[in-house]
């Protein structure tokens, strides 16, 4: 992140525009909307310009900026339209400590101004550090949509009984308050007979939660998918927006967590195959020690929690505690790996089963129908398969399967850094080498696009 993005407060400060142009017109139909105090320069000022001077809404100098006007400043706008002027501008307001924009220079400026959807006090901005400027603008089309008019007014009245709510216990409860506030009770009050119903609306909402019981507890078991965040499901999403409390597992990627709550207290469960880990007992104790105090937890794993996420072991935990749960399925890292290379599990005429393995349990291995598995044309995934490769590969070749079939490595599916190895199984374990992320090992099957494979082909990668 080139540029922090922060509301500066310019109530009753002064911002200062150089230029009288149309580059200047349109940032002052902006600035125009906040209560600061607008100082334009210009020493021939386009007609709109003087109009706002003449009623009072900015201070109109017909002539250049000198130095001194730049005392006690907030913000400073170059907008002469001339490259030479806008510079020196800029210089001086370097030279007074006054954060500048140079309009559409963004190396010259040390700030940039977003693109606003404004429902004032409710303002959004949008920002792509000058990159695309006509995605902030698509974006901002979005939100103009989505975001009715009179979600200003609803805020404003919300923000004047702020101090009353107090009264309700915070996190969960005050937020469930405020949730209906906006969904239902606020809007219906506004639609009915106007914004003057919103008070007497609001004190009968606050009624009403001051008398409810105290919330209980949850867990919603997660399934965060393969870790690409739009494969996270809207029912995943909204658990995550809702969560007091996410525990989650090591391989859920930081994009996802980013779209948990900010005000959520985020603990790593660190379950990671083969390495160091918190016990599940442990895992199980905080679930349970959060839900008992009213808090909404959200069990974040990698994947679908159904797939080898310990999923019973978990249940039964909660189950015996006398907690509320709920599983949100996700996609499995297989569905997503099968996807990338074009594949499909199942396939007329060519198999009608498909297994999924887990190469953590190597000592299970032996229980496999591995002379079923060797067929041709049988298909399997294989999660966390880098350990086990060999034992799969020889159980495979004792039992006669081709050492030419084809096996595809999958590494961190569905994520910017994944890469594809398509192999065949006589050469399986060596093309490992340097596969450092989580992988899926695609046993049958090999990318759309790749050729058919040989025994004695070399390891085919692919970096996505």
């Amino acid at each position: 992140m080139k540029y922090f993005p922060i509301f500066l407060s310019v109530q009753n400060r002064r911002i200062l525009v150089s230029g009288g142009g149309a580059a200047a017109i349109a940032k002052l139909r902006l600035l125009l909307k906040t209560e600061a105090r607008i100082t334009v320069f210009a020493t021939r000022p386009a007609p709109e310009i003087s109009a706002w001077a003449d009623t009072g809404r900015l201070i109109l100098a017909q002539r250049g900026l000198a130095r001194a006007d730049l005392k006690d400043a907030a913000l400073l706008y170059a907008a002469d339209e001339d490259a030479a002027q806008d510079a020196r501008i800029a210089a001086m307001g370097a030279e007074a400590g006054v954060p500048t924009n140079i309009v559409d220079n963004l190396d010259g400026s040390s700030f940039l101004t977003p693109a606003i959807v404004d429902r004032d006090p409710v303002t959004i901005a949008i920002g792509t550090e000058g990159a695309a400027p006509v995605l902030a603008r698509s974006i901002k089309a979005g939100l103009e949509e989505r975001l009715p008019q009179t979600l200003g007014i609803l805020a404003r009245a919300a923000k004047a009984f702020r101090p009353l709510a107090e009264r309700l216990a915070p996190g969960r409860v005050r937020r469930a308050f405020w949730a209906e506030y906006y969904d239902y009770s606020g809007p219906k009050a506004l639609n009915a007979t106007g914004e003057a119903a919103l008070p007497d609306a609001l004190n009968a909402l606050l009624s009403r939660h001051m008398s409810a019981p105290t919330p209980v507890g949850r867990v919603d078991l997660v399934g965060a998918g393969p870790g690409d965040p739009d494969l996270l499901t809207l029912k995943a999403r909204k658990a995550l927006d809702a969560a007091d409390v996410v525990i989650h597992d090591r391989l859920v990627t930081p994009e996802i967590l980013e779209l948990a709550r900010r005000e959520a207290t985020i603990i790593e469960a660190g379950k990671t195959g083969f390495g160091p880990a918190m016990q599940q007992d442990d895992i199980n104790a905080l679930m349970i020690e959060h839900a008992r105090v009213g808090a909404h937890v959200v069990r974040l794993k990698s994947g679908d929690p159904a797939v080898f996420g310990r999923l019973d072991e978990e249940l039964d935990a909660l189950t015996a505690a006398g907690i509320d749960w709920q599983i949100v399925p996700g996609i499995t890292a297989a569905s997503a790996a099968v996807a990338q290379i074009g594949q499909s599990f199942t396939k007329r005429q060519r198999n009608s089963s498909v297994r999924l393995l887990t190469g953590h349990d190597v000592a299970g291995f032996a229980e496999h129908d591995w002379r079923a598995l060797a067929r041709a044309g049988e298909v399997a995934a294989i999660y966390m398969g880098k350990r086990s490769a060999r034992f799969v590969q020889g159980r495979l070749l004792m039992h006669g399967a081709d050492p030419a079939t084809p096996v595809t490595v999958v590494e961190n599916a569905s994520r910017p850094d994944s890469r594809l190895r398509a192999v065949t199984l006589a050469d399986l374990p060596a093309s490992l080498d340097g596969v450092d992320g989580p992988a899926v090992l695609l046993l049958g099957l090999a990318p759309r696009a790749a050729q058919p494979a040989t025994a004695t082909a070399h390891p085919k990668e692919l970096a996505l």
